[in-house]
């Protein structure tokens, strides 16, 4: 799907990375920013739905008993949006993603248990032999507070069930895997302070730094353009 609301950002002659996936825990606004890129960049979108999943207001209320089906429900959501984009028009290969199938074992790993995470990681290695590597990764990082605070004012009433030390244990996964990841040139943003629901500055500095990057590990925080 292609984001329609034009978003005017000078790209000073510079062209978009193709492909960008955009990461972070919950909360953290990794939607709203992949919708407002691919709409500065004309590009298709490339969302995970979680709507669409059945058993993932079941997950919140009791992680223990759903979280095997609601890993495995994203895992083929996700690998099944990977694997239309890859039939798509082959002239046409730009997307900003709200996900990075590489980091869904994450999740698993935190949630399920040993003979469920096993099962889990067979069938996931069997769905994502051809994920295609993006042309830049953005990962949004924020502190379990502000991510507390944006899960409540969004209102989603079952993920107001979301328990602080799952947060904290979601960021420490995170923290961990972009510490080490290496797949993509690697945009790490601290979304604490910038404010993506309402664009301004904060935005436009962003879009800026990206244009950039064409390979290797960066940073950007948006109190050092203030």
């Amino acid at each position: 799907m292609r984001e329609t609301t034009a978003i005017n950002i000078d790209l000073k002659g510079r062209t978009p990375p193709a492909f960008v996936a955009v990461e972070g825990p919950i909360g953290v606004g990794k939607t709203t920013l992949a919708k407002k890129l691919a709409a500065s960049f004309n590009h298709e979108t490339l969302l995970e739905d979680a709507q669409e999943n059945p058993f993932l207001e079941k997950f919140y209320r009791n992680r223990k008993q759903a979280a095997l089906a609601t890993q495995l429900f994203f895992l083929f959501q996700r690998a099944q949006k990977i694997q239309d984009m890859r039939q798509a028009d082959i002239f046409e290969p730009v997307r900003v993603s709200d996900f990075l199938i590489e980091k869904d074992p994450l999740f698993a790993r935190i949630n399920l248990e040993r003979d469920e995470f096993q099962l889990y990681e067979k069938v996931y290695q069997q769905l994502t032999i051809d994920a295609p590597r993006p042309d830049l990764v953005i990962y949004l990082q924020a502190s379990t507070d502000i991510l507390l605070s944006r899960i409540d004012n969004r209102g989603v009433p079952f993920e107001q069930a979301i328990e602080r030390d799952y947060l904290e244990r979601l960021n420490e996964v995170y923290s961990e895997f972009f510490l080490y990841y290496d797949g993509a040139p690697l945009l790490i943003v601290n979304a604490s302070e910038i404010d993506l629901v309402n664009g301004g500055t904060d935005y436009s500095h962003l879009v800026d730094y990206l244009l950039d990057i064409r390979s290797g590990r960066h940073y950007f925080n948006p109190t050092f353009f203030g």
